[in-house]
């Protein structure tokens, strides 16, 4: 075997001045400013039945058993592999989001004190947010393209066409604006 160690300046990506908002949601992973929506593959929910078997036959093992190291064992492959899965699916979407759009912006969320809903911390912790975005601005730098994290603060009350603020709650899918007369889906005006 031969190992070489080469240092070498990496060719510059061609400028490129497209823009794009990123709006991250549970519903769609992410809704773009071009009105393309990324699913949201939901890899815990999916493994969820495996991960219960897994962790019902560990439970039925005695302490201190190669039984039980073998269930350890068949457990922590089901966590990694959601986690692998989840690792390949945002580095995919971060690299064709870079390899488009020169000027890349999206909301810099407080997942903390989100995860503080019990009703959707499950599904939060699921879709990876802060994960999304480390791997978009990492990705961005490497290729010399413009990061920008925005206050996610009333991204989704503001219409996005007249600037109005538009009261709505967490239920209302759908942006009306009184002034401007805009009929928007909710996530697509909080990635404009």
């Amino acid at each position: 075997y031969a190992c070489f160690c080469v240092e070498y300046a990496p060719e510059p990506w061609p400028e490129n001045e497209k823009a794009i908002g990123i709006d991250v949601g549970l519903e769609s992973f992410a809704t773009l400013s071009t009105n393309k929506r990324i699913a949201n593959p939901r890899f815990f929910k999916t493994d969820e039945k495996a991960l219960v078997k897994a962790q019902r036959g560990l439970s039925k093992q005695i302490k201190g058993t190669p039984e039980r190291r073998k269930a350890k064992k068949i457990v922590s492959r089901v966590h990694e592999r959601i986690a692998n899965r989840r690792h390949n699916f945002i580095h995919q979407e971060a690299r064709k989001i870079v390899n488009t759009f020169g000027i890349i912006c999206i909301e810099k969320l407080n997942i903390k004190s989100m995860l503080k809903n019990h009703f959707l911390a499950k599904s939060i912790a699921d879709v990876a947010w802060n994960q999304f975005a480390q791997a978009l601005a990492r990705k961005a730098e490497e290729a010399g393209r413009k990061f920008v994290a925005i206050d996610p603060r009333n991204t989704s009350q503001i219409c996005s066409r007249c600037g109005a603020t538009v009261e709505k709650t967490l239920s209302t899918r759908w942006h009306d604006c009184p002034i401007c007369d805009a009929h928007l889906h909710r996530d697509f005006n909080a990635s404009l």
